[in-house]
């Protein structure tokens, strides 16, 4: 029961008292004692007010100097710093092990509204450092050891239009993240190895640069967002109020984090090509540079592969962007506008035709030339040969190239599979079965048309176009009549691609002397494991160009709806892992964030994001700019 439980009556409790008030006025005007009404013994007595319906007396209401008692003020003077104080009545202990870490703030009445799940908060020790810590858990506690679980209890707090905060304590849980302290003018922080003292003030986290080295924040970098809790963009004391959310871009600490691949997995209509954009844009900044072996210092050529014509729009301006908005964006460090140098590079067919009506990038045709298998056998062997088959097919490539030379076409090589006296003779010497002979026939039939040898030129023909220092090259599929044909060309590019920068030898110097960052959407399409020649050979490259990323300066940049389809050997060499709305637990399950983070992707809206990157920060939730960088859209 509480002292409330104690002031309010029911319309039937009211009824009880007056009756109880009557008789005691009729008994008094029985016997009135002598008196009474005249300041004397019986009655009210003399300088003693009447009591009045609140509680005080007429004296208090008309005191004067007469009064023998002296009144004190009961307010307390100044005014309250924080949200509250760190308690010790359940326990204070900070251990190496977490779970037997206990830190846990009483949190005074008028803070309560403002307290939210994940806030980040400040906790000051005696000489000037910091413990940098945010609420993991929040509880009301009673106030006063009653059984409110009652049918009295219920019925008045049913009656009641607000509740009493007073009533009950409000306690945080804190999980300590680091100490802050200042070391000769630099800010830096430690592993937490203090406790803090007993009834110290708990802060808000309102110092941007703070909060940056609590949770290991790079100052300088690619923007990625800003810092939000629960759905909140963090507010601090600065201009701008909000904290920014960029990734280590620098050699200060390590090799730029763009070389250690990222991955930016959501749902559809989470925001994940409109994040995408403005990360990639980041990157084609005029004043964003890559140092090299030899000393250079070189801009990084950005290659999108693009399922849905969506990235060459990247050429414009979004009309969305006002000049206060870019004065604004230009405040923060945060490259806008759209790219001048963006090409888009088209795959040919003769049976597809590239509208690109949403863009005005530059437009170029390729094909993909037939030489490209001599050192690629699996662009034509497809899923169905097993690896016996797959020998055979490279020993048929490796004769074919030998007597036709670079220039052997797709078409000659099915006229060269044709020849009867060829199939006898490798049967006969036992290099190749005849009936593995016809399998590889099969399978090299299967190829789509138009795919090799088209009526454009080829892509080894346009090494400087396809990659250019500073340079954005698309090269949409979203025209091709064939997820066949779309998995060929993306396979193909890429891995001339890859197979160039990680060359002693390449066949293209521009491929090989550029920082190159290679954009696979709808990643889930291309890197998936399954148990076939091709795929696992596909794999292979990709896995071998994430590992050796960082020394030939190769970064993979990923986007798929179904992070759990990309094959786990590419995965673990993924540092940075952007996490949009994801609904499928599966899905969730594979990007590997931390629970406490994993809980809010189904929830979270448009443009919200959890970003994963153990060697650039903390976990941490962010928010996305709410316009595109870059036009976006029709």
């Amino acid at each position: 029961m509480t002292l409330e439980d104690f002031t309010e009556f029911s319309a039937d409790d009211e009824d009880a008292i007056d009756g109880e008030r009557s008789d005691a006025a009729d008994s008094a005007d029985v016997a009135e004692p002598a008196g009474a009404g005249d300041g004397t013994a019986g009655g009210t007595p003399a300088g003693d007010g009447a009591v009045t319906g609140d509680g005080t007396t007429s004296d208090d209401v008309t005191a004067d100097a007469s009064s023998p008692f002296e009144r004190y003020a009961v307010e307390a003077t100044g005014e309250d710093d924080g949200l509250g104080v760190v308690s010790v009545s359940q326990g204070l202990r900070v251990a190496e092990d977490a779970e037997e870490t206990t830190l846990r703030a009483f949190v005074t009445t008028g803070n309560r509204e403002s307290v939210r799940l994940g806030k980040y908060l400040i906790v000051p020790y005696p000489d000037g450092e910091r413990l940098f810590c945010r609420i993991t858990g929040l509880e009301y506690a009673q106030e006063f050891r009653s059984d409110d679980a009652t049918e009295i209890h219920a019925r008045r707090q049913m009656r009641r239009e607000e509740f009493s905060e007073r009533d009950y304590k409000f306690v945080a849980d804190l999980e300590p993240m680091s100490v802050v302290y200042d070391d000769g003018g630099d800010r830096k922080r430690r592993m937490t190895d203090r406790v803090p003292k007993p009834g110290a003030v708990v802060e808000e986290a309102a110092d941007a640069a703070e909060i940056k080295t609590g949770l290991k924040i790079p100052e300088d970098g690619v923007f990625l967002g800003h810092l939000s809790v629960g759905g909140e963009t963090v507010e601090t004391a600065a201009s701008p109020p909000t904290v920014d959310y960029r990734l280590n871009d620098d050699y200060t600490d390590g090799d730029p984090l763009v070389f250690r691949h990222s991955l930016v997995a959501g749902g559809t209509g989470s925001g994940k090509t409109h994040a995408a954009k403005n990360v990639l844009r980041q990157y084609l900044d005029p004043d964003r540079t890559y140092e090299m072996d030899d000393g250079r210092e070189a801009r990084m050529a950005v290659v999108q592969f693009d399922p849905q014509d969506e990235y060459a729009q990247m050429h414009d301006d979004n009309p969305a962007i006002d000049d206060a908005y870019a004065r604004r964006l230009e405040r923060e460090g945060i490259a806008h506008g759209g790219h001048d140098d963006t090409v888009a590079l088209v795959p040919t067919t003769p049976n597809a035709t590239y509208p690109g009506e949403g863009h005005r990038a530059e437009r170029v045709a390729f094909t993909i030339p037939f030489s490209l298998v001599r050192d690629r056998p699996w662009l034509v062997a497809g899923s169905s040969l097993n690896d016996n088959q797959y020998a055979g097919l490279v020993t048929l490539l490796k004769r074919f190239f030998r007597d036709y030379g670079d220039d052997g076409t797709y078409d000659q090589f099915l006229a060269f599979l044709d020849d009867p006296v060829l199939k006898e003779e490798l049967h006969e010497s036992g290099r190749i079965h005849e009936a593995t002979f016809d399998a590889v026939k099969r399978r090299a039939r299967a190829v789509p048309g138009g795919v090799f040898d088209g009526d454009a030129r080829p892509i080894t023909d346009l090494d400087h176009t396809l990659v250019r220092p500073g340079g954005l090259t698309v090269i949409p599929t979203y025209h091709l009549p064939t997820s066949r044909q779309k998995e060929m060309f993306v396979l193909a590019v890429s891995s001339y691609l890859i197979d160039d920068k990680l060359s002693n030898d390449p066949t293209s110097d521009r491929i090989k002397e550029t920082p190159l960052l290679v954009g696979m959407d709808e990643a889930h399409n291309f890197l998936a494991d399954a148990d076939n020649v091709q795929a696992r050979k596909v794999i292979g490259k990709f896995t071998e160009a994430a590992k050796q990323g960082r020394k030939e300066r190769l970064g993979l940049f990923l986007i798929t709806q179904d992070p759990q389809d990309v094959a786990e050997s590419v995965f673990k060499q993924i540092n940075t892992t952007v996490v949009l709305n994801l609904g499928d637990e599966d899905a969730i399950a594979s990007v590997n964030i931390p629970t406490t983070l994993a809980g809010k992707v189904p929830y979270m809206e448009k443009g919200q994001m959890v970003v994963y990157s153990p060697d650039n920060s903390e976990p941490v939730e962010l928010i996305g700019l709410p316009r595109c960088l870059t036009r976006h859209g029709s």
